[in-house]
């Protein structure tokens, strides 16, 4: 059959939005479609049909199978940091064709502010997991979680938990409200883990989601089978999951619920983690009254979560919670600020800063929850359900609504979630009272509070954060730098408890151990350091080189020197305290050290100790090894006295190459020991080595 746009003069076929399936593009064949079977996308400004969508006959269990192996082969070959450089060139390349992405994305009502929280906000987060997947994790395919567990006397016997990827698939099912954000921000933590995609993009934006797909894939940077497209329906892919795969769905509580329910998921262990509805709140406190800064940032805030995306974002502010006698104040404030800064239209149009709703469906759901909110006792303060002055009819276009609410507990307010320009304030008797309000949204993903006062901030933080997922404190200091209320960052958790759907995304390398297994490993510390790649300290060891003499690619787990005794005096111990200034009493008084329970006497100061065991493992000649690059995790367990010696043991503990450069870092095991076997001190050596020598 021929799909023509009813709407237009034009014979061109409107397309079918094809799907990526086992490494090649496909599309059902048109003349075995029904209409029924097809679903139209408009234009959200005109209500021009720009797409097709229908993904009848896919083979969503060849989609399955093919990611468990090809996918999982293809990945599985290449370690964290290879992942990760991966995904850097991934973000550049994207970021060479972000003009055409912006120009599908103003189709979908975003205006070019939108498009950049959407298109270059999801290839930040691939800059961001990149970074940190290089920083964070190792050059391997294993990731240790915490330090070794001794169980036996003799160390002979250890506890190691490790991190192993999924060897199944990663099924994302995405909101209509970010198609580019809410891909790669899925995306990315489970690629870096080495785990294939499926994406599900929601049909009214799902053709923009397909754009950077066809890019991503005709980059040619992704290895065979790391990800794959559904576009339109897939209402069985469940089915065909067990518990080696994960689902990660955004999108309504309903469609959770029936997730959730799957035999699949309760039974069978499929991995389901869920963001769904959200009434976020912004507090403002007591303190902030106008004209004070804290007032002025949160209205300016409210009303860029009203209108950014036409508050179609799921961390948009919903509730204003406002103190007593406060919300004239704010109602006036934000219909200024409304009335001189937004401009409703097509975000294709000269000035406008708010676009339309996403489709005429969200429209009337909007519409229809605006007025529950209303007959549950809003009164409208600033704006109207009519369509705004001036714009197509056959667009989505809404005004930014603001309703009143004299009943602060009013059930509606706390129950009912316009999903676009719509927020309702309220008032507030004391704190303790704008936490139950807050409380009431049934868990959160993110809210607001507003002051200067720390001991506000802190009661009212302290009071909401086990109801939130995240918590911003707006300020003076920080309202310029803050990067604001609805938007979430890689770094740190999305995600809420309770209506929110109880899940979590993003916050960094959380994110990518989200997409895969702990395990806890048992064995010999030959075994573990076999197991894991890093040496466990009683696995064996080799001194026969100095290590330093060592290039990367020579050096290996376990390489050891061994150097000392040497003998400390209380001469000594003057003269470091005399050329670094450091005349603490234990290093200088004796009567007063001797009172001292921790000390028997005058004692070494710990950095003479750690300078000394320097001095006594390097190899001073020119070699591999390029420079000291950091000293971690020192502790200083035995005092010495003048007269006692240490020596130290430094075994190379982990080597990480890196994929850019001409050397990698190496962590060496420090060990400093006194003359009776005593431990003094331990530490980690951080080391630059070159790869070749």
């Amino acid at each position: 059959m021929t799909l023509l746009d009813p709407r237009t003069d034009q014979d061109a076929p409107i397309p079918i939005v094809p799907s990526f399936v086992r490494d090649a593009w496909w599309s059902p064949a048109p003349d075995t479609l029904t209409d029924a079977a097809i679903q139209a996308v408009l234009d959200a400004s005109t209500g021009r049909r720009v797409a097709s969508v229908s993904s009848e006959g896919v083979d969503l269990a060849g989609m399955v199978d093919y990611a468990r192996t090809v996918g999982q082969a293809s990945l599985g070959g290449l370690t964290f940091h290879q992942r990760a450089m991966l995904l850097k060139e991934l973000a550049q390349y994207l970021g060479g064709v972000k003009e055409e992405l912006y120009a599908l994305s103003a189709q979908t009502g975003a205006t070019r502010f939108d498009s950049m929280i959407d298109i270059d906000g999801g290839i930040g987060v691939l800059f961001t997991f990149s970074s940190k997947g290089r920083r964070e994790m190792p050059n391997s395919q294993v990731y240790i979680d915490g330090p070794a567990e001794s169980l036996s006397r003799d160390g002979s016997f250890l506890g190691q938990h490790i991190y192993t990827r999924l060897p199944g698939v990663a099924c994302q099912i995405n909101a209509f409200n970010f198609p580019v954000w809410g891909m790669l921000e899925k995306f990315a933590p489970a690629f870096i883990a080495g785990v294939p995609s499926i994406v599900k993009p929601a049909t009214p934006t799902g053709y923009l989601a397909e754009a950077v797909v066809r890019h991503i894939l005709a980059s040619g940077i992704l290895p065979d089978g790391a990800l794959q497209l559904v576009s339109g329906g897939a209402r069985d892919l469940v089915d065909h999951l067990d518990y080696r795969d994960l689902v990660a769905f955004t999108g309504s509580a309903s469609t959770a619920r029936v997730l959730g329910a799957h035999p699949n998921v309760v039974q069978g262990g499929v991995r389901l983690t869920t963001e769904t509805d959200s009434l976020n709140a912004a507090i403002l406190g007591t303190d902030a009254t106008a004209g004070t800064p804290e007032f002025d940032a949160y209205v300016a805030s409210v009303v860029t979560e009203m209108t950014a995306k036409t508050g179609q974002k799921c961390t948009s502010i919903r509730r204003l919670i406002v103190p007593a006698g406060r919300m004239e104040d704010v109602v006036a404030a934000v219909t200024e600020r409304v009335g001189r800064r937004v401009r409703i239209g097509d975000p294709r149009a000269e000035g406008v800063t708010m676009g339309p709703l996403a489709s005429p469906e969200q429209l009337r759901e909007v519409r229809s929850s605006a007025s529950r909110l209303v007959a549950g006792g809003g009164r409208v303060v600033l704006g109207s359900l009519d369509a705004p002055a001036g714009t197509d009819a056959d667009g989505a276009f809404m005004e930014p609504l603001l309703l009143a609410f004299d009943d602060p507990e009013a059930e509606a307010v706390h129950e009912v979630e316009a999903f676009g320009p719509v927020a309702s304030v309220f008032e507030y008797r004391d704190l303790d009272h704008a936490v139950t309000l807050a409380a009431l949204g049934g868990g959160s993903l993110v809210a607001t509070v507003a002051t200067h006062d720390p001991l506000i901030a802190r009661a009212l933080v302290l009071g909401i954060a086990a109801h939130h997922g995240r918590v911003l404190v707006l300020d003076r200091d920080d309202a310029k730098t803050s990067t604001g209320h609805g938007s979430p960052v890689p770094h740190l958790v999305h995600g809420g408890p309770g209506r929110a759907g109880g899940g979590e995304e993003l916050g960094g390398i959380r994110a990518v151990l989200h997409h895969m297994q702990r395990t806890a490993i048992q064995g010999s510390p030959d075994m573990l350091t076999a197991i894991t790649g890093e040496w466990h300290a009683g696995a064996a060891v080799d001194t026969a080189v100095h290590p330093f003499r060592k290039s990367l690619a020579e050096l290996k787990v376990g390489d050891r020197v061994e150097a000392g005794p040497r003998t400390v005096t209380a001469d000594d111990i003057a003269a470091f305290a005399a050329s670094t200034g450091d005349t603490f009493y234990a290093h200088t008084d004796a009567e007063a050290a001797a009172a001292n329970p921790f000390f028997p006497g005058i004692v070494a100061h710990g950095y003479l100790l750690v300078s000394w065991a320097a001095g006594l493992f390097v190899d001073p000649a020119p070699g591999p090894v390029l420079a000291n690059s950091g000293l971690e995790n020192l502790r200083f367990v035995t005092p010495v006295s003048p007269g006692d010696s240490i020596r130290v043991a430094l075994t190379a503990k982990r080597i990480t190459p890196r994929e850019t450069e001409e050397y990698g870092e190496v962590r060496w095991d420090a060990v400093l020991q006194n003359q009776n076997d005593e431990i003094v001190a331990t530490y980690d050596v951080l080391t630059l080595v070159a790869k070749d020598a």
